[in-house]
């Protein structure tokens, strides 16, 4: 049997009542839903349960791509748009760009704090330790420091 598009092959869960119609594949992701006006939404899943598709009767749809830890790493959209991301060994976001022009680079510590952020923006945030003279760190508090000893 086909359900828009979907091959429904064997058992499925599905939800019915008069406000709406959804269908639930085997991880219990819904796969199909349409309520009572007409609108409708369809979706398909990896192997993880991770999201790839979407289309909705408003002729929108996107997909998104993932990498072999689950990190979505690209996301395309029906009107163009579309974003891409890098990330580190832990898991962390690093880099994306998408196709406004817009990017940005993260770098993070042990504990996964971002320690530094820049963007095409011009923004930077920088928590990187840094070694600093005792006269920076005086024009950064703006008074003297007195050093017991000296």
């Amino acid at each position: 049997m086909k359900l828009k598009g979907i091959e429904l092959e064997g058992t499925y869960k599905v939800i019915y009542s008069a406000k709406c119609f959804e269908v639930y594949d085997e991880k219990d992701n819904v796969i199909y839903f349409e309520n009572s006006k007409g609108y409708w939404y369809k979706s398909e899943y990896d192997e993880k349960g991770k999201a790839i598709y979407l289309e909705n009767s408003n002729n929108y749809w996107e997909k998104s791509e993932y990498d072999e830890k689950g990190n979505e790493i690209c996301r395309e959209k029906s009107n163009g748009y579309w974003v891409k991301w890098k990330f580190n060994e832990k898991g962390n976001p690093i880099y994306l760009e998408n196709s406004s022009g817009y990017w940005e680079k993260r770098e993070y510590d042990e504990k996964g704090n971002i320690i530094y952020n820049e963007n095409s923006d011009g923004k930077i945030i920088d928590a990187r330790v840094k070694e600093l003279t005792i006269e920076q760190i005086e024009k950064l508090l703006g008074y003297k420091i007195k050093i017991k000893g000296e």
